[in-house]
């Protein structure tokens, strides 16, 4: 693997060629929401035009973008190049057209088993962990595991939540999770290690449906607590 440090105003990054068909875009900035705003700007970049220069794959995350492309058709060194052209764009292009989504979330109990064990550790009550994380909008910063579950950041706890020691062999979809200082919603049913503090009965991603979910990064998420008796109001619901 090859890579490249560059150098723009205000921008350093690498880029390095991973394999025979992908380059890595990494941003080096001190900035953390810069390094995001960077990566997000060329990942929506290409997903608008990708197809031109033989882009069959974009895969953003919080500081790092990896662009899959067709080697039958072009080269390392022309992805490059194009990628080097679209970090000049504003780093704000990301942010444009972001949505604000309302999940409904019942807290505790069956649905919620770790939120105790959680407010334990951050010296709260359950009712003051709950407050915390539906108090504000919470930004979505790319897809994670399992399958397109939303990452985002996390609540204003006071300090950040460790992982269980032990992770579930199962975890159903619409589990509301933290761990660290971010927050995420289960896709889809698999194992997991983060403390659950709720679920959603919203549904996050849909196998049979283009797109597959409705949320992309940039958008922000409210909790709201509902009760058990709410639902099958929402049960199935594509968002909030």
């Amino acid at each position: 693997m090859s890579g490249v440090t560059c150098i723009r105003p205000h921008r350093e990054f690498v880029l390095s060629d991973c394999g025979d068909s992908a380059v890595r875009l990494t941003s080096l900035s001190a900035d953390a929401e810069e390094r995001w705003h960077v990566v997000h700007t060329v990942a929506a970049a290409l997903d608008a035009r990708g197809d031109e220069v033989a882009v069959t794959g974009i895969i953003p995350t919080y500081d790092a973008l990896l662009v899959e492309f067709d080697c039958g058709a072009t080269t390392h060194d022309a992805i490059r190049a194009h990628v080097e052209r679209l970090i000049e764009l504003p780093a704000d292009a990301a942010a444009r057209g972001s949505r604000q989504f309302e999940i409904p979330v019942v807290y505790g109990g069956e649905f919620g088993p770790d939120l105790d064990e959680v407010a334990a550790h951050l010296e709260l009550s359950p009712a003051e962990v709950i407050r915390l994380h539906g108090a504000g909008p919470l930004t979505m910063r790319c897809f994670g595991s399992p399958g397109g579950a939303p990452m985002l950041d996390g609540p204003a706890f006071p300090r950040p939540v460790p992982r269980r020691t032990i992770p579930r062999p199962h975890v159903p979809a619409g589990a509301v999770a933290v761990a660290g200082r971010q927050a995420v919603v289960s896709a889809r049913p698999a194992p997991g290690g983060w403390p659950v503090i709720g679920r959603t009965p919203l549904t996050i991603v849909d196998p049979a449906t283009d797109p597959l979910s409705d949320f992309r990064p940039g958008d922000t998420f409210l909790f709201v607590s509902i009760t058990a008796a709410e639902w099958s109001t929402y049960e199935g619901v594509r968002h909030g």
